[in-house]
């Protein structure tokens, strides 16, 4: 008798083995997060400068930076900036913004300028 009813439970347990159970089943936006999880935004790195060049035409500034430490040293390069970084600018300024390695090189984002002139009339004041 012990082993009928043993029969009995593991075949009432069948079609939890074959087909899965409730339990272990997987929400279909699961799968959209751990592969949104993977791709992790490009790492922003702070910077500060002065701005050598305006190229418009290449949609891009040439910077002199200072060191950032655990990525670059100090150089002068070509950072690719969006519309409002272009008219941000100015040859001869200081400039900050978050230095990004995109896909495509190197970008300067939410970039901020000031002229050294208008710098030294604040440190007067």
């Amino acid at each position: 008798m012990k082993t009928v009813l043993m029969l009995l439970g593991v075949a009432a347990m069948a079609p939890s083995f074959a087909f899965g159970c409730a339990c272990s089943a997987v929400p279909a936006d699961a799968a959209v997060a751990v592969v949104s999880a993977d791709k992790q935004a490009p790492a922003r790195h702070p910077l500060k400068g002065v701005v050598v060049d305006v190229m418009a035409d290449r949609s891009a500034l040439l910077v002199k930076h200072e060191e950032i430490p655990g990525v670059m040293k100090a150089m002068t390069m070509l950072l690719t900036v969006d519309e409002a970084g272009l008219k941000a600018a100015k040859k001869g300024e200081a400039v900050t913004g978050m230095l990004v390695r995109k896909a495509d090189g190197w970008w300067l984002e939410d970039v901020n300028a000031a002229t050294v002139a208008t710098d030294a009339a604040r440190a007067d004041s």
